[in-house]
């Protein structure tokens, strides 16, 4: 049984999550993901916000077309801010009176229950009760072309409400593009690092690839980490669903985003 349960509650902890349910498979995967926001972050970028923060914190790997947004102009929260319970039937879909809304995450929820051990641990929150620090999320990623200077790449990820922005030049080439998306993620990276007092951690894209499996495309990045004197080897990867561009930089938070412990 998938903790479906533990990312309910991370998805609530995501700005303008007001509420969130998943709707469990008979095998107890993600058949289902409902959602209600505000109007504070785009439809379109929360469902990758979700892919992301469900990658990078539990290792689940989603399809976005099971993520059902609906956005509402009257928000509906606690008085601390956080995502709380809407009435039954606000999210579409969704209108069974058994439903028990995700809490937010913090010391009693982390401990109530404890997911397999080989899904990754969610961080438990400081003893002040407050939401713990998360790692890096995907915002977009932006690719333009010029006569004169080539192909560019822009990506811009997120994390407690902090856009962090990379960008790469080079020339113009499908595999050139898959490549300036994973350096531009790098850089964005590495500026999200010299924001964060206490990690000292860099990273150095070593090389992208795409590979064909199970009738499927998956973009596959090797990074170099280096921690003091140490230097690590990080691998991620990630399904081609929207783009090559989207796919590289999922791909490079899913090998760099546990290792640089933001969350320390």
């Amino acid at each position: 049984m998938l903790p479906l349960r533990r990312a309910e509650e991370l998805i609530a902890t995501l700005p303008g999550v007001l509420s969130v349910r998943i709707v469990p498979s008979d095998t107890g995967g993600i058949e289902e993901i409902h959602v209600l926001t505000t109007d504070e972050v785009a439809a379109k970028h929360m469902v990758r916000n979700i892919e992301s923060a469900l990658m990078a914190q539990l290792g689940l790997r989603i399809n976005h077309r099971k993520v059902s947004i609906a956005q509402s102009m009257d928000p509906v929260r606690a008085a601390d801010g956080r995502a709380r319970a809407v009435p039954a039937g606000a999210i579409p879909g969704v209108a069974s009176p058994e439903y028990v809304p995700a809490q937010p995450v913090g010391p009693a929820a982390v401990t109530s229950a404890a997911p397999p051990s080989s899904i990754a641990e969610v961080a438990s929150a400081p003893a002040t009760g407050a939401v713990p620090t998360r790692g890096l999320l995907f915002e977009d990623v932006e690719v333009r072309r010029s006569r004169t200077r080539g192909t560019s790449c822009r990506v811009i990820l997120r994390r407690d409400g902090q856009e962090f922005v990379g960008e790469a030049e080079g020339p113009e080439s499908e595999r050139a593009r898959l490549e300036l998306a994973a350096r531009a993620s790098v850089a964005a990276i590495t500026e999200a690092v010299k924001a964060t007092p206490g990690v000292t951690r860099s990273v150095a894209l070593e090389g992208t690839t795409v590979v064909e499996a199970f009738e499927r495309e998956f973009v596959f990045v090797s990074v170099l980490g280096r921690a003091g004197r140490e230097t690590s080897v990080l691998t991620g990867s990630s399904e081609v669903r929207e783009s090559l561009e989207t796919s590289a930089v999922l791909a490079v938070l899913d090998a760099t985003n546990r290792w640089l412990q933001f969350d320390s």
